[in-house]
Formats: structure tokens, sequence, C-alpha cells
């Protein structure tokens, strides 16, 4: 059976190998330094896990002839004047917070909880942030300024 409990940095960095092994391999691998317990796991693994645990919430709204990307309780929107424009908008949002999460913004007590987010930003590309924002299809209902546009608003899939 191959190690996965690690109990020094030591012993981890001369079996280095059978640390990524099973690590890869799915099950759970930890490595200990001084007090301390590390988890390491594969960043796919764990990119997908966090999309499932921490839905987007996004909702789409059709206003000023254009569409606008709301995640609640996020410092974080798109717009454009077509729905892609306004994901591709979003991204760009995303990827900035997670940056900012990274240098300064995970020491503000109203960030700190949002590891999670930044860490599955960090982890996906453009593909996969696209589908944890919008989910497999979006569910639609008509807004009264999205009726009177013609452009419905789009709950999105938690």
């Amino acid at each position: 059976m191959t190690s996965r409990h690690f109990t020094s940095y030591t012993q981890a960095r001369q079996q280095f190998r059978a640390v990524l092994d099973a690590a890869s391999s799915g099950v759970v691998t930890t490595i200990e330094r001084d007090d301390e317990r590390f988890l390491v796991v594969s960043a796919e693994q764990q990119r997908r896990d966090l999309a499932a645990l921490r839905p987007s919430r996004a909702s789409v709204v059709a206003e000023g002839g254009g569409w606008a990307i709301i995640l609640p309780g996020l410092p974080v929107h798109g717009d454009g004047e077509t729905f892609d424009e306004a994901i591709d908008d979003a991204l760009v949002s995303l990827r900035e917070y997670a940056e900012d999460w990274n240098t300064r913004l995970r020491r503000a007590p109203n960030h700190a909880q949002n590891h999670v987010l930044a860490e599955l930003i960090e982890l996906s590309d453009d593909d996969q942030l696209r589908e944890w924002l919008v989910g497999g299809g979006a569910a639609t209902q008509a807004t009264e300024e999205g009726s009177e546009q013609g452009q419905p608003e789009r709950q999105l899939p938690a």
C-alpha cells in the first residue's frame, strides 16, 4: 500500500513521488510540519469539489439595452451589450478579485471567508469558470424592465 500520511517535511521530500502518486490516486494525503498538517490534493479534483460546494448563485439582468451579471454578496459583476460580453466581463472581474484576494483582501475581515472562491477562480480556466457561472442551462423569468426590452432576466442555476 502506498504511503499517504507523511509525518515530516523531510519524509515527504524524500518520497515526493509517493506524495504526488497518493494525491493523484484520490486518497487523502497529508504532510506534517511542526504542529501543522497540510493536505495534498489534485488541483482538478479540488476545483471540481469547490465548484460543487460553492455555486455561483449568479443572476443575469437585462438593463439599459445590455446585460448585467450579478454575484450576490460579492464585489464582482459583469456587464456587456450581449449576454456573452457580460459573462466575459464577469470572468475578468473574477480574475481581478482572486488576484486582489491573494494580494491583500484575504486579511480583510469582510473578505477572509472568500478563500474557497479565490481558490476556485485560481484553479479554473475561463471555460470552467463560465460553466460555473451559467451552469448547465439557464432558467428564465421575465422582469418588467426585461420584458419591455424583449430580454428576460435569467436566474442562473445554483
